[in-house]
């Protein structure tokens, strides 16, 4: 685990270089900021922040030089005591242009303050889409067009948009800026146009220069674009600072907190127990000993469907109702004073059961779920098929889906196919959603899929009346394995988005606690309807 977490941090630490330190220097030699810069200077001082979609574009558009951090720092953090959602283009990765996933980070910050009504402050220096991939952005829905179309339905939401045009702002990317609340521009280096001088001699004719065509005096005072001018990158996040201040008190779901307890067990002992071998057991009760309020776990239905902890709790003083997979092997009681032994980590007909009814009732009782995933899935064979596992999984789904109290998701180890799924994995919405370093996210284990796609292979072959010997049947199940093990990989998720982030786990109770913050300034709580229940 220390190694992990050692991998974690250089990681980390290369992303606060962005485009690297040649082209951080070129910016403060302009006078401006980094994006990090910018954000640090924000927040309060000493104040708590939690990055959203750290690892965004990792490893991903190597032939156009890559695209770190998705290009774009997006941070939930403090401003003045009142909890935002921050996103600072970083100008030193290709200008700050939008990439395909620099789009779906700047919608999953969007998708936040949207959740949690909470104010969303841009800090933007960007050159607009990026040309080469525009067909990967430009037109979908999911794509550009979908930030502005957001810009206004926030705007109708009473969530207040904060826009600082602290670089260039081309084009359609005009438009995010203007339809927030509140546009500042930083005299000499923001600029704001539909069409820089370049296109706008090629278009109509007119030769004119950018600072006169877009610049902060011309936005100011002559168009009315802008609201004010500032002399430098500090006085206009000075200025912002000073907006937020104002800034009234809004209604808020009252999500029981009390004064907060230490865990039972340090961090560290959590380093030294969890396995880092994915198929070695272990007791997922004194894992959590290290993240919840030491003395606060009350476990719901313990002897039954022990393959599932569910268990209300206390992080940091909230009230959590927690579903977590446990990796033990366990003997279940079963009629006739029979037993049978359930392995860890995989969801049974009784454990679902069990969650449904667990889940629902955090639902009537309006407590925040938590869940923490090491899962290879639901059991299969006759004896679970015959036994009901699909409609019992699907009730666990059920209730898991339609839930209207905040959801938060933690990766912990295995997250396998359609236990993924039950889990509250992406697609089921959590408010947040991280990964430990420790995590396996695809359909089904390396080992696994490995032997299926060889089989597979195999048959393809026999029919063309081709045989493979061991050797190249080792080898092909050698190359299977390690392409399926890159894509197994928690950085590998966190860089198509589908988790937040990788994160030391130690940071796993900050999260639950500025998650469930978050969620408070969002009052509005639907009732709760499952619709169909699988009996």
């Amino acid at each position: 685990m220390q190694a992990l977490i050692h991998e974690l941090r250089r990681k980390k630490e290369n992303l606060l270089l962005g485009g690297g330190l040649d082209k951080i220097q070129k910016q403060r030699e302009k006078g401006k900021m980094s994006a990090w810069e910018r954000i640090i200077y924000l927040l309060d001082e000493n104040s708590s922040y939690t990055e959203i979609g750290i690892f965004a574009g990792e490893g991903q558009y190597k032939e156009h030089g890559g695209c770190p951090n998705a290009g774009v720092v997006v941070v939930l953090g403090y401003v003045k005591g009142r909890l935002c959602i921050v996103v600072s283009n970083d100008a030193t990765v290709k200008a700050g242009a939008w990439f395909p996933i620099t789009c779906k980070k700047n919608l999953r910050a969007q998708e936040i303050a949207m959740e949690n009504n909470l104010p969303i402050i841009y800090l933007v220096d960007s050159a607009g889409v990026y040309l080469p991939l525009q067909d990967e952005i430009f037109p979908d829905k999911e794509h550009f067009g979908r930030i502005f179309r957001n810009n206004a339905k926030i705007s109708a939401m009473g969530i207040p948009q904060i826009a600082a045009i602290m670089g260039s702002c081309v084009a359609g990317g005009a438009y995010l800026p203007i339809m927030s609340d509140y546009a500042l521009i930083v005299e000499g280096t923001g600029s704001v146009f539909l069409a820089g001088s370049y296109l706008v001699k090629s278009s109509i004719g007119e030769s004119i220069d950018n600072e006169t065509l877009g610049g902060a005096s011309t936005h100011s005072e002559i168009s009315g674009v802008t609201d004010n001018k500032y002399p430098n990158d500090e006085s206009c996040l000075d200025a912002i600072k000073n907006i937020v201040d104002k800034f009234g008190a809004s209604p808020k779901a009252l999500f029981s907190r009390i004064e907060p307890v230490a865990p039972e067990y340090s961090i560290n002992q959590l380093y030294d127990y969890f396995p880092e071998d994915r198929l070695k057991p272990y007791n997922m009760l004194e894992v959590l000993k290290s993240i919840v309020d030491k003395g606060s776990l009350e476990e719901y239905k313990k002897d039954y469907g022990k393959t599932l902890i569910c268990a209300l709790a206390r992080v940091d003083g909230w009230a959590v109702g927690i579903v977590a997979n446990q990796r033990e092997v366990v003997k279940a009681k079963k009629p006739g004073n029979s037993t049978e032994m359930q392995m860890g980590g995989v969801i049974y007909s009784d454990s679902a059961d069990k969650a449904a009814r667990f889940i629902m009732n955090c639902n009537q009782q309006k407590i925040p779920l938590v869940f923490f995933q090491d899962i290879s899935g639901f059991m299969v064979g006759s004896r679970a098929e015959h036994g009901g596992i699909i409609k019992d999984g699907a009730k666990m789904v059920n209730a898991m889906a339609n839930s209207v109290v905040p959801k938060f998701t933690f990766i912990l180890g295995n997250s396998y196919g359609a236990g993924n799924y039950a889990m509250c994995g992406k697609a089921y919405d959590p408010r947040l959603i991280y990964a430990w370093p420790t995590a396996k996210i695809a359909v089904m284990s390396g080992a696994s899929a490995g032997k299926t796609l060889l089989q597979i292979q195999e048959a393809t072959l026999k029919s063309k009346n081709i045989t493979l010997s061991e050797e190249d049947k080792n080898k092909l199940l050698n190359d299977i394995e390690q392409k399926y093990n890159e894509q197994l990989s928690p950085y590998y998720a966190a860089s198509r988005l589908w988790v937040d982030g990788v994160i030391d786990p130690a940071e796993t109770r900050k999260i639950i606690s500025m998650g469930i913050e978050a969620a408070t300034h969002n009052p509005n709580i639907q009732d709760y309807k499952l619709g169909v229940i699988q009996t």
